[in-house]
């Protein structure tokens, strides 16, 4: 690998390259988060592209308006839109989840007034139950997505357009072994949080079958070698591994991003398999833009971004934060979640089919937000009290029967407004 044109000369380099884009080594002092939320007219229609960028003015992205200055609201996050025109805002990061929960709702306060003045509104929650897929955005990116996805149903479609997350990042660590305990940690408490704040019962278009986040069921329901990093990977020294031989989705050709010409992985483009094809070997820009193109459920992108929650209802999206937060406030606290958690550790599809109708995952799920709620104070201790205790009154399997719903009851606000 060159510095200066940014080739890479082996399988290896690539690999070394990886390891210190995906983990970046520093004292975990950060943490940031993503939300995103369904728009619609009065009508209950999505909203045209235009009107979007009408609305948004100078913080329109440039995925919108190529010559839009894409400026960050007030209090620092940056707006961006999703394939079936939901919203998305990312905060800066902060030195506390405080800080980032204060500036994300100034910032959706400013939001919504920018948006009104189009007829645009915002929705919370994890799924739309109402509108048909229909994917607005015509970037490449989304049309390779939408190709790619085919095969495996509706699937791919209904995840760009029909569901929302709440993301949170963290630092991944000051050395190898912070990393790869933070690196278990989140992971292990993934199946109960799942559980905890599975908020999609209900998606439109969605074939048959009862599942607490059909959201996350369109992710499992995906292509597997790009979204589940498999068992036992050691961050440091696998994860890079495991990006090489994902498929490629997408490969700049000509000035422009396309489908790749055939199916290869990076690591066989970078070997030469695809030089008929490409004319070229594939340098550390390709690389990078291939990293923004697998979606495990943490993904390491120089912090651990942690993808496995669903959108939540409006004025409860910081509860799941605050639980992240806390859990890996301090080693001893980690550590403790790690014991807790152990009982349902990668009970991923369990976590997103039963929820909390599951004994072990609510009982791991009251845990680990009693634990949270012990290590915080102030409004998250109340929250996250108040959410254990959600989850503890849940309905027990037994009781389940034929109900219409998993348990939650009333606290469960869908996109159906």
């Amino acid at each position: 690998m060159t510095a200066v044109s940014g080739t890479l000369s082996s399988r290896p380099a690539a690999e070394a390259y990886l390891a210190r884009v995906c983990f970046k080594v520093g004292p975990p002092t950060l943490i940031g988060a993503e939300l995103e939320w369904f728009t619609r007219t009065p009508s209950g229609a999505r909203p045209t592209l235009d009107s979007l960028a009408e609305a948004l003015g100078a913080h329109t992205p440039q995925s919108l308006r190529r010559e839009s200055p894409a400026l960050a609201l007030r209090s620092g996050s940056v707006v961006s839109v999703e394939p079936g025109g939901q919203i998305e805002l990312s905060s800066s990061p902060a030195t506390s989840l405080a800080s980032v929960v204060e500036a994300l709702r100034d910032d959706e306060r400013s939001l919504s007034r920018l948006l009104d003045s189009q007829g645009i509104s915002l929705a919370g929650g994890g799924a739309d139950t109402q509108r048909p897929p229909d994917r607005l955005l015509t970037l490449p990116r989304y049309c390779a997505m939408e190709r790619r996805f085919e095969q495996y149903g509706p699937y791919g479609k209904l995840m760009m357009c029909n569901t929302a997350a709440v993301q949170v990042s963290v630092d991944a660590g000051g050395d190898d072994e912070q990393i790869r305990r933070r690196w278990a940690t989140v992971h292990a408490v993934g199946p109960a949080l799942l559980a905890a704040f599975a908020t999609t019962p209900a998606l439109h278009g969605v074939p048959d079958g009862r599942w607490a986040s059909q959201r996350m069921r369109t992710w499992f329901e995906l292509d597997r070698t790009r979204t589940r990093v498999p068992l036992g990977v050691d961050p440091v020294r696998d994860y890079a591994r495991w990006v090489m031989d994902v498929p490629l989705l997408c490969v700049r050709r000509d000035g422009r991003l396309t489908a790749p010409p055939r199916e290869a992985t990076f690591a066989q483009w970078l070997a030469g398999d695809l030089d008929d094809d490409m004319g070229r070997r594939p340098t550390t820009a390709d690389l990078d833009y291939h990293l923004t193109t697998v979606f495990p459920l943490v993904r390491a992108s120089g912090h651990l971004e942690i993808r496995y929650l669903d959108g939540q209802p409006d004025g409860m999206w910081e509860v799941p934060m605050y639980a992240v937060d806390a859990l890996l406030s301090s080693a001893s606290v980690a550590d403790q979640a790690l014991d807790l958690a152990e009982p349902t550790l990668n009970r991923w599809e369990d976590a997103a089919r039963d929820g909390l109708a599951d004994q072990a995952l609510r009982r791991a799920a009251v845990e680990l937000l009693t634990l949270a709620a012990d290590s915080s104070h102030g409004e998250a201790r109340e929250a996250l009290g108040r959410a254990a205790t959600r989850c503890s009154a849940a309905q027990p399997p037994t009781a389940l029967g034929t109900a219409a719903t998993p348990p939650r009851g009333d606290a469960r606000k869908e996109f159906s407004r």
